[in-house]
């Protein structure tokens, strides 16, 4: 059997259960899925969250034919068709697979600062917050954060600390701006792209290069309207996560001009980021790449099916957040919540922590809530409720 045959038979059963669709969801032919696997709707991963019996059965499919290759320190095989692949996707010359997004962002940013080691960065970005401070002990980047407790950088922001450094006693060039869209710390919500526009045009015009956070990029476009493509074109160099979206069990492609790229690979060599073989980490991203934005989009019209249903409930108050991408918010009146993540979870719905001090759970939309009908879910979640 080969890898297609697998994806179309068996326990990834149809493609259905494993792509995430409830029966008569997608355009694929429904099946049983393989018990205990592929059933579960969680509302806290960005993609279907698999189990390692759930990977592991996916990689045998993908392994039964001769179509997947493996690679050698990260180079060749499947992990040159993903860096192939997302290269096309972002409208770039070339890219690069690199084993953890933080090392992929570091590298972006180490090269393109260069000797103008002062970077601007958003306050609440993940580079800045839960890196470590790598950049700057591992590369001597000076970061300089801006908008704090906000997702969109201003043009006038960057504009003052441009002049500011320049016109210190002793000038200090701007390296690189790296901006983060969507901002995980605010919620995901996505930077205004009508403003990201001007400061990357500033910033082309004052020299200035510019990298792109873009772990969960493909988001943007079912909210903004704007293509994947149009994003990246901004930026010098453009992130993008492997396990987020694509399920595969880490990894990151970071993507940028042929002369960006070329033999950036030392550089990943030196941080110890060549794996010895990558491909049993990152192949499974190549099965999900190009269906992605279609899943998400379908994700969100049956998360908003489900929305709609519950509104009416007075025990729940359901909210969205102004520019948000893939979360929304459920208050449940009065109970004990773990009780209500129990009782959900003995019908295959895995919930977040609830806030504590909100009390709310922030539901992630992603693939698995095609695994049941929006009217099962919302009577599952109402049940839950029950004091």
């Amino acid at each position: 059997m080969d890898r297609r045959q697998f994806l179309g038979s068996t326990g990834l059963a149809a493609l259905s259960p494993a792509l995430g669709l409830a029966p008569g969801a997608g355009t694929v032919e429904a099946a049983e899925p393989a018990p205990g696997l592929f059933r579960e709707v969680n509302f806290f991963h960005d993609g279907l969250g698999l189990s390692p019996r759930e990977y592991a059965t996916l990689l045998q499919g993908m392994t039964d034919g001769d179509e997947l290759t493996s690679d050698g320190y990260s180079n060749g095989g499947v992990i040159e068709a993903l860096e192939r692949k997302f290269a096309q996707k972002l409208g770039k010359e070339a890219a690069m697979f690199v084993p953890t997004g933080t090392l992929a962002n570091h590298l972006a940013l180490r090269k393109l600062a260069g000797n103008d080691r002062r970077v601007l960065v958003q306050a609440e970005s993940h580079f800045y917050c839960d890196s470590g401070d790598c950049g700057e002990v591992l590369s001597g980047l000076n970061l300089v954060p801006l908008a704090e407790g906000r997702s969109t950088v201003t043009l006038d922001e960057v504009r003052r600390w441009v002049e500011r450094s320049g016109g210190g006693r002793v000038p200090m060039k701007i390296g690189a701006i790296s901006i983060e869209s969507p901002v995980r710390r605010r919620d995901h919500e996505m930077v205004d792209f009508t403003e990201l526009e001007r400061v990357c045009r500033y910033a082309r015009e004052q020299g200035i290069r510019l990298h792109l956070d873009g772990a969960r990029l493909f988001n943007l476009p079912y909210h903004s309207g704007r293509s994947i493509r149009e994003y990246a074109a901004l930026f010098d160099t453009v992130f993008v996560s492997l396990w987020k979206h694509f399920n595969a069990a880490s990894g990151a492609i970071l993507a940028g001009d042929a002369s960006f790229i070329d033999g950036l690979y030392h550089m990943r060599r030196m941080f110890g980021g060549s794996l010895p073989q990558a491909w049993p980490v990152a192949a499974a991203a190549i099965e999900y790449v190009d269906r992605y934005e279609e899943e998400y989009a379908q994700s969100w019209r049956a998360a908003d099916q489900l929305i709609a249903l519950l509104k009416p409930n007075k025990r729940l108050q359901v909210r969205k957040i102004p520019n948000g991408t893939s979360r929304f918010f459920i208050a449940v009146e009065g109970g004990d919540l773990r009780a209500v993540v129990a009782r959900a979870a003995r019908r295959d719905v895995l919930l977040p922590r609830p806030n504590p001090v909100t009390g709310e759970f922030a539901m992630q939309v992603n693939p698995t809530v095609l695994r049941m009908t929006p009217e099962a879910l919302a009577g599952i979640l109402v049940d839950a409720a029950i004091v």
